[in-house]
């Protein structure tokens, strides 16, 4: 996507700016931005159960401390 915004003659800078964010926003330019920045690859299954067996190992854990109160 190329956006090209030229500045009108005796536009002020903030006015510029102003307008330049509003084309931004409504092109979606900054939308697939923040889409792609949070996007993750993914995880292979081993991967995956091995995190969630541990997650639940932990989770075990802490309820035993907090039943012996060491917690």
């Amino acid at each position: 996507m190329a956006l090209q915004i030229k500045r009108k003659e005796g536009e002020s800078a903030s006015a510029f700016l102003y307008r330049f964010t509003k084309k931004m926003q409504q092109s979606g330019i900054i939308k697939e931005a923040k889409k792609r920045r949070t996007s993750k690859r993914n995880i292979n299954k081993n991967k995956r159960r091995e995190a969630a067996i541990y997650r639940d190992n932990k989770k075990q854990e802490v309820i035993k401390k907090k039943k012996l109160g060491l917690m």
